[in-house]
């Protein structure tokens, strides 16, 4: 039985979806005014394995991931690069597929633009002033009532005086200072931005010209494609105060009641003691680390840590990782995966399966693929049969977190490896030299070898016929 913790609850829950067999998932995308950093990486990693493994219990899916293709940022790159919109936006798009493709991240079932979804919007709007939700502020701007709800910052688990007294800075439009903008007019933009750019910039709504704010886009797109049917709304837990919190007040304000059934929240990714984001200027790109590392090896180093939980970025850490996961591939090598699947290995999906379903607990079904790799090298030589078994099994579990989809020796020989380690080939003639020696009775060669190879994190394991070698 799957449980989730639910940040709206604050408590894990028994997961039940709202339709037999199906999830519909919303996935707050990415804001594309800069090439996207790890901490994207994680996000998105994390909402992956999540989709994967709720295909794996038999669900079907439909996940959308928004892109803001307009924002204050984004206006702010046009004019500092004299760029239009829209061939600024479509390179940074391009470039996020790139990095999400080299992830092998599940593509979304839509991808919207929030520039398409104007219309939409521009009628949530209609329905939240319809609703006394929001109103029309006297600089022209139209603005979400907080006090409409009695419930904000029930999902933030926050108290709304206690959000007055740190946000004192009350602007002479606002009715209250929580209150936000859902329409923003041209004529209060900020930035100076040419005639020439406006028409892009800008779009026609009852209440003059203008573009929406950031909150209201999610709120309007969730709302377009499931109403108030929405399983679970995720994103990484930097958005649940203001902007998850503000979505949930819309959303509830449009359909009389809560429309997400589960708020699901990734812990941050940590780099010296701050969040990674863009706007602090601390962004190791995506590019510059799947330039670094297979990006199985980044998947892993993300895994490895429970999805709430912040995760310290460190260089270290993805080089252990990276050993980790060359345990698991060494394991796999030489084995024959593609053998049935029997009862007689099902005990290790069912303790995979205990782990995922308390919360998606990705470190500890980690660690049963470990069992299963201890029990393949141990079987490797009585029982090559029950090995590749558990090698298929291995691979199966693998597969679910979105591991093990290289070839093993391919994998194990790759170029950017090679540079710091033997190549198999070269590990097997020190061996051969090493058993010569053996035979001669020269164990101080045979030992130097043994020496060389465990400084190369290689160890040895000697049978009566075979030596074995792994990596630690």
């Amino acid at each position: 039985m799957l449980k989730i913790f639910n940040t709206l609850s604050n408590k894990k829950e028994v997961f039940k979806s709202i339709q037999t067999k199906h999830v519909n998932i919303y996935v707050c995308g990415v804001t594309v005014y800069a090439l996207c950093h790890i901490g994207h990486g994680r996000t998105f990693i994390i909402f992956d394995m999540i989709i994967r493994y709720l295909k794996f219990l038999g669900y079907t899916i439909q996940y959308v991931r928004n892109i803001t293709d307009i924002d204050d940022k984004i206006i702010q790159q046009l004019v500092i690069h004299k760029k239009d919109l829209k061939s600024f936006t479509n390179d940074m798009i391009k470039a996020m597929h790139i990095d999400f493709s080299i992830l092998n991240l599940i593509k979304p079932t839509n991808e919207p633009l929030t520039t398409v979804y104007i219309p939409f919007i521009i009628q949530f709007i209609k329905k939240l002033l319809k609703n006394k939700c929001a109103y029309i502020a006297t600089n022209g701007d139209v603005l979400f009532s907080v006090k409409s709800l009695s419930s904000y910052g029930k999902l933030s688990n926050q108290k709304i005086n206690f959000l007055k007294l740190g946000n004192r800075n009350l602007k002479l439009e606002k009715k209250d200072p929580l209150d936000f903008i859902v329409w923003k007019l041209k004529s209060n933009n900020f930035l100076k931005i040419s005639s020439e750019m406006t028409n892009e910039l800008f779009w026609s709504s009852p209440w003059g010209i203008g573009r929406p704010g950031w909150h209201i886009e999610c709120s309007a797109i969730s709302q377009f494609y499931f109403g108030h049917k929405l399983d679970i709304h995720g994103g990484g837990n930097d958005l649940l105060f203001p902007h998850h919190e503000n979505e949930r007040s819309q959303s509830i304000c449009i359909n009389n009641k809560e429309n997400v059934k589960y708020w699901v929240h990734a812990g941050l990714l940590v780099i010296d003691n701050e969040k990674m984001s863009k706007s602090l200027n601390n962004c190791l790109t995506l590019k510059t680390v799947l330039q670094l590392y297979d990006s199985e090896i980044v998947r892993y180093y993300f895994l490895s840590t429970h999805y709430r939980k912040p995760l310290h970025f460190y260089h270290d850490s993805l080089k252990q990782s990276e050993w980790s996961l060359r345990k698991i591939y060494f394991a796999l090598k030489d084995m024959n995966c593609n053998v049935f699947l029997s009862y007689k290995s099902l005990s290790f999906e069912l303790s995979f399966k205990k782990a995922m379903n308390d919360d998606f607990n990705t470190p500890k079904a980690i660690s049963i693929l470990f069992i299963l790799v201890k029990k393949i090298k141990f079987l490797k030589l009585k029982d090559i049969n029950k090995a590749n078994e558990l090698a298929a099994r291995l691979r199966q579990l693998g597969n679910i977190l979105g591991l093990l989809f290289h070839e093993p020796n391919t994998y194990l020989c790759k170029k950017n490896q090679c540079n710091t380690i033997l190549s198999i080939n070269k590990i097997k003639l020190l061996i051969q030299i090493r058993n010569n020696a053996r035979k001669l009775k020269n164990w101080k060669k045979a030992d130097a070898l043994r020496n060389k190879l465990f400084k190369l994190r290689i160890v040895l394991r000697d049978s009566k016929n075979v030596t074995l070698w792994e990596y630690y």
